[in-house]
């Protein structure tokens, strides 16, 4: 998969409104560093709990982590309440290892948008190490009712 190179984006509040009840991302324990509308820069330090018995990162975990970058891409933290958008289905591509103590960081951004339906790629990293490359397809639909 070819990465889109992604956009500088603008420091902004750290808090988004779609991680407040997200409690898998609570204990994963993401760091939102910036969220714009249409771009996210997270990050994560692993724990021995998220590493596989080959001492590097479960699959699942990296997995997990550049699918809540993409989430916060597809939802701007302003957006219209009575929408929201979902993934419709995700690729990834590991890369290299990571291993327990090393911090990831995946930045996620819009690569196209048609009507309702966008493409994003989100690329993790630990440093200047390419962890993984993860493509999502999402789709924008009226919030369910709670």
């Amino acid at each position: 998969m070819r990465s889109t190179p992604v956009p500088q984006i603008d420091q902004q509040s750290q808090a988004h409104p779609i991680l407040a009840a997200d409690h898998m991302s609570e204990w994963m324990g993401i760091v939102v560093e910036e969220s714009t509308a249409e771009a996210a820069r997270i990050s994560l330090r692993l724990r021995k709990e998220m590493v596989n018995g080959f001492g590097i990162a479960h699959g699942g975990i990296i997995f997990a982590f550049a699918d809540t970058c993409f989430a916060l891409a597809c939802n701007d933290p302003a957006g219209d309440p009575a929408v929201i958008t979902v993934a419709s289905g995700a690729d990834i591509n590991f890369v290299a290892p990571a291993r327990q103590g090393e911090t990831l960081t995946a930045v996620g951004a819009l690569v196209s948008r048609t009507g309702r339906s966008g493409v994003y790629d989100v690329r993790v990293t630990v440093g200047d190490r390419v962890v993984a490359e993860f493509r999502g397809r999402s789709r924008t639909i009226a919030r369910p009712a709670t």
